[in-house]
């Protein structure tokens, strides 16, 4: 998601937080979650952000149940950006969700859709083998396509789209495309994510900030910078990467 921002945001500041300590999220309970999505949304409300563009369907989907924490900053939500672009770009008779476990058995997938096309048919499946494979930079070759083959297998056959449910999933994009074949749309909900930001930062009277992307992990900074560089290219001047201690207070 965050190359699209950069890419219709080229001048705007941001903070990048990647909560890499808890992942992968959608094995987590609904009272970790929900913790996380409090502890990371006063993180980035505390470095002065404007809003969140909320990557993580996951705390979107937690968020659907439980209600959005207190905060000053405006959020976007993925998964209601999802929604607007399947019943936007497909005929939303047939959708297929490819989520995280926590995200899956939310329904929020199938709410958000069924709000704006009550006839649309939803198929909500988990692939928890999905995360650990991206995370561990395994994007391509036989593991990832037979993840992602068992991941698709529990969906129906003729689909009209299939919604790539996690911020990690678009990055397997070639085995989904393998699984799933031409007639299957594949929807990447970072992009019409990336498309609101811009809508949202047209719509306010600021000063163009310094384009500079502040990297934060609550992991380990170094395989993150790693990561970044093997995923986006080289970090741009400016550009910083930093850890930042976050933690669930009750474990």
């Amino acid at each position: 998601m965050l190359r699209g921002v950069r890419a219709r945001l080229p001048d705007e500041d941001v903070v990048y937080l990647a909560d890499q300590a808890h992942v992968p999220y959608g094995d987590r309970s609904d009272d970790d979650l929900a913790g996380l999505l409090a502890q990371n949304l006063a993180y980035l409300e505390a470095a002065g952000v404007d809003a969140v563009v909320m990557g993580c369907n996951t705390s979107c989907a937690i968020a659907s149940r439980r209600g959005w924490p207190a905060t000053g900053v405006v959020i976007l939500d993925i998964i209601e950006a999802a929604a607007d672009d399947v019943v936007a770009t497909t005929p939303a008779r047939s959708v297929g969700i490819v989520a995280t476990a926590a995200t899956a058995r939310s329904g929020a997938y199938a709410a958000a859709i069924r709000r704006r096309a009550p006839a649309a048919t939803v198929y909500e499946v988990a692939a928890p083998a999905l995360v650990p494979l991206v995370e561990a930079g395994i994007l391509a070759g036989p593991q990832a396509d037979g993840a992602v083959a068992a991941a698709c297998a529990a969906l129906p056959r003729n689909l009209d789209a299939v919604v790539l449910a996690c911020t990690h999933y678009p990055l397997l994009d070639p085995s989904f495309a393998k699984a799933l074949g031409p007639n299957v749309v594949r929807l990447d909900p970072a992009r019409i994510q990336a498309e609101r930001a811009a809508a949202f930062v047209a719509g306010r009277s600021a000063a163009r900030g310094t384009g500079r992307t502040r990297y934060v992990t609550t992991a380990s900074v170094e395989p993150y910078r790693s990561a970044i560089e093997a995923i986006l290219g080289p970090l741009r001047a400016g550009d910083d990467v930093v850890h930042a201690p976050l933690g669930l207070a009750h474990r």
